[in-house]
């Protein structure tokens, strides 16, 4: 049913719904809505009666977002450290941008090779004994299975009565046959047993960025620096705007004025550049990776800045209208005008990039309404 005229003429109307809408729109934080702010306050005479001019817009069904831009640097990410374990000399070591691979040796200690594994548990004792259970067996035993050795099924574990549950695999006779068989394949003393500090764990391939040790120092130091081995953009990003951003997001990276697919991998405290100085609160720490889904599009960049836009919310497919098509209403609440000069009121939604999600009866796709200009 149309809504009733007030006393004020429709263009007086329209002046306030603008008005109202600019503020509904910046009291929810949104951006887009500048240019009305802009135009308004261009006025010289704030008390001047001379309507604005009108024209006409169409009722459009598509997905409505509030996005955000920030500043992020291309790199190989986060630089961590490796420290040795066990004893012994280092004899052998990496050329800086060497890439990791499972099974391989990353250095030689008194001339033997040390190979990597990946895996989140680090071999902290010896595994020597069967029936040893835990997380550095299993890191063992998947590593030996991706390497395409044959393990054996895993046993269940009982427990005597009162004993909590045990995480991880059980170093099993015929895991420890499949490490000897591993072991003389990479010339490996055959023992079928592990010492701390033969096998080296990282959690996934990377890429040697810094030596930090020599040939001829103990290897129980720090060894060498490593990276990611692809390529990522690391954002800071405020506290208020990171609350919107989940691994796994789709984002957008410029290059050179080209557009980019990226995603969001991860989400982390980066260290204060002050000494002493905590991060807790500070909305300048916060880090945001990137991964670029197309590698071939930073590949001849080796460091860069680069923009990248997140999306902090969208809705799909949603009736919008322009904002200046939003009338105020005596009794509150807001229309839009056919160009007829009947109102139909409306519930607003999201308000982005100059546009506002409506919707309301009577309001369907392709309806021409007026907007204030």
């Amino acid at each position: 049913m149309p809504e009733h005229a007030t006393s004020r003429s429709p263009r007086d109307r329209r002046r306030a719904g603008l008005a109202a809408a600019l503020v509904t729109a910046v009291a929810g934080g949104v951006v887009g809505v500048v240019a009305v702010a802009e135009r308004s306050s261009g006025r010289t005479d704030p008390h001047a009666t001379a309507a604005p001019s009108v024209q006409s817009a169409e009722v459009v069904r598509r997905d409505l977002s509030n996005s955000f831009t920030a500043q992020g640097h291309l790199g190989f990410g986060p630089v961590k450290q490796l420290k040795g374990k066990g004893t012994g000399t280092l004899t052998k070591l990496p050329a800086n941008g060497t890439a990791t691979e499972r099974g391989k040796a990353l250095y030689r200690v008194d001339d033997k090779p040390v190979p990597v594994f990946y895996g989140d548990t680090p071999f902290f004792r010896d595994l020597k004994k069967t029936g040893l259970v835990g997380n550095d067996v299993s890191v063992l035993r998947s590593n030996l299975v991706a390497l395409g050795y044959d393990v054996g099924d895993e046993p269940a574990v009982r427990r005597p009565a009162g004993q909590g549950h045990v995480q991880g695999a059980t170093f099993t006779a015929p895991l420890a046959a499949a490490l000897k068989r591993w072991q003389q394949h990479v010339g490996i003393e055959a023992t079928g047993t592990l010492k701390v500090g033969a096998v080296i764990v990282l959690p996934g391939p990377v890429r040697v960025s810094e030596l930090k040790a020599q040939v001829g120092d103990p290897v129980a130091e720090d060894v060498l620096n490593y990276v990611s081995p692809k390529k990522v953009i690391t954002v800071p990003v405020d506290a208020q705007q990171v609350s919107s951003i989940r691994p796994g997001d789709a984002v957008t990276i410029t290059l050179s004025g080209a557009k980019s697919p990226g995603m969001v991998t991860a989400i982390s405290q980066a260290p204060s550049d002050e000494p002493g100085q905590s991060d807790a609160g500070d909305s300048s720490k916060t880090e945001v990776t990137v991964l670029p889904k197309r590698p071939s599009d930073v590949a001849t960049l080796e460091e860069a800045d680069l923009p990248v836009e997140f999306v902090s919310e969208i809705h799909k497919n949603v009736l919008t209208v322009p904002i200046g098509a939003l009338v105020a209403l005596s009794g509150g609440g807001f229309a839009v005008e056919r160009a007829s000069g009947e109102f139909l009121r409306v519930q607003t939604g999201m308000f982005a990039t100059g546009l506002v999600e409506i919707s309301g009866q009577g309001l369907t796709e392709g309806l021409a309404v007026v907007v204030a200009s």
